[in-house]
């Protein structure tokens, strides 16, 4: 059984508002430290960000607005705490605790992230799509039922009537949506608004590649300033996701389907 939600759904224009600001702070500096916080609604965006980086609030606000519309902004900028930006002075180190595990994708998952895809090709609004072996339930903002009837005759669709969705139907959260982006390799750490030093990015992205790679689940553990995690420099790890996060088209890329 797995959830897959498109890149208009309000939790994620949530992270893709905070991905697009740790690609900001990206642009100014290779290694920024920074976590940012969206809460996204009824015509508000309400954004705190911890980091090492100035912004202005214009920067910002040109984030929100391609991505989020016509919101009214509330940001709130403050300096990493000293005790964490000290954790990194000399080499990077795990910037948090955590438990990770990385699950090789199963055939339901990789199916259903092809038909959110595919209908969103067609309807860029708020979407949200779930299957459990041959059930399938298509709730589709702003979409001709008849339509998505005729491509997915076996499919429950929309089963409360036509709705219009977006953030003006339902607020948005960072990270809210993990099972969307992770499948079954969702723990306690969110992917998106944070820089690399941060495990819930780094050792998340490393676990979930390593199984695919491996078709074996994947199970680690940190404890903030590790230098190392199953075996390797965390260094080393960071830029293995640097390159895989770059290669997608960066951090606000990341946020619009997550890992698959």
């Amino acid at each position: 059984m797995i959830e897959k939600v498109n890149p208009s759904h309000p939790d994620k224009i949530a992270d893709r508002i905070a991905g697009a600001i740790v690609d900001l702070a990206y642009k100014k500096d290779k290694n920024p430290k920074i976590a940012v916080e969206v809460l996204i609604g009824h015509g508000v965006c309400h954004i705190i960000c911890e980091s090492s980086i100035s912004f202005e609030k214009e920067e910002i606000n040109k984030i929100v607005k391609r991505i989020g519309g016509d919101l009214i902004l509330d940001l709130v900028i403050v300096k990493q705490d000293i005790n964490l930006a000290n954790n990194q002075i000399g080499k990077p180190r795990c910037g948090d605790n955590g438990i990770f595990k990385g699950v090789p994708l199963k055939e339901e998952d990789i199916k259903l992230s092809k038909i959110a895809r595919d209908i969103y090709n067609k309807y860029k609004t708020d979407g949200k799509y779930i299957l459990d072996k041959d059930k399938l339930i298509i709730c589709q903002s702003n979409a001709s039922k008849e339509e998505l009837e005729k491509l997915y005759p076996n499919a429950i669709i929309n089963p409360l009537g036509y709705w219009t969705g977006g953030t003006n139907v339902d607020t948005g959260a960072t990270n809210r949506k993990l099972g969307s982006d992770m499948a079954d390799s969702v723990t306690g750490g969110g992917l998106h608004g944070k820089d690399l030093t941060k495990s819930d990015v780094s050792i998340n992205i490393y676990a979930f590649k390593k199984a695919q790679e491996t078709g074996k689940k994947v199970e680690l553990c940190c404890a903030i300033g590790d230098e190392k995690v199953d075996g390797k420099e965390y260094e080393e790890i960071i830029e293995e996701v640097r390159m895989y996060i770059e290669k997608i088209g960066g951090f606000e890329k990341l946020a619009e389907w997550g890992l698959f």
